[in-house]
């Protein structure tokens, strides 16, 4: 099967999980700077997940401009990928309210590492069933760059979640610096995808 339905759905879904995220935000009651502070935790959450869904969003685009077909397999590593990025909703909404608190803050990195993990599996199952000449760069070179990516943030991802059970600023600090490696894409595959 070509790639185009799974390409449209899958960016279906991610619009409707930014939209979800955007309209659990509320403004403040009160037209204070005090009140907009009693937010800012709500806003910065959304604001993080916003580029986590953005990231992957790029990286899954950039993932089917390489591949040729999918198959069975593929579509179920695709839905497990977006089935995890359809809680970062309820997360962020989790962690903005109550950010000091170990739970929500420790589910937020686990739904974060449970994306991380479904979107390497994705890239891998997707090298089984593809090779592409013609993009003039190897899939396996894609999934290399991401999959050791990933394990770092993986990494990351597990500290951050232990840590919110000890002193959760190390686990905010962790989920940005995550976000901060992905927004930096590979040179190599953005030239040769321009």
């Amino acid at each position: 099967m070509k790639t185009s339905r799974l390409e449209a759905f899958s960016d279906g879904v991610l619009a409707i999980i930014i939209t979800i995220m955007v309209l659990e935000l509320k403004g403040p009651e009160e037209y204070t700077w005090s009140a907009l502070l009693e937010i800012l935790p709500v806003f910065v959450s959304y604001m993080v997940s916003f580029i986590y869904v953005g990231c992957y969003w790029n990286h899954h685009h950039h993932l089917f401009q390489l591949l040729e077909r999918v198959n069975g397999k593929t579509l179920w590593a695709n839905l497990h990928f977006l089935f995890w990025l359809s809680l970062i909703p309820v997360a962020t909404s989790w962690v903005g309210e109550s950010h000091e608190s170990a739970i929500p803050m420790a589910f937020y990195g686990m739904v974060l590492l449970m994306s991380s993990v479904a979107f390497l599996w994705l890239n891998r199952v997707s090298i089984e069933h593809n090779h592409c000449p013609s993009s003039g760069l190897g899939l396996s070179h894609v999934v290399d760059y991401l999959g050791k990516k990933a394990l770092l943030s993986m990494t990351i991802y597990v500290i951050g979640i232990v840590a919110a059970f000890h002193y959760w600023p190390i686990s905010v600090i962790a989920y940005f610096i995550v976000v901060f490696m992905w927004l930096i894409p590979s040179r190599k595959i953005e030239e040769k995808l321009a």
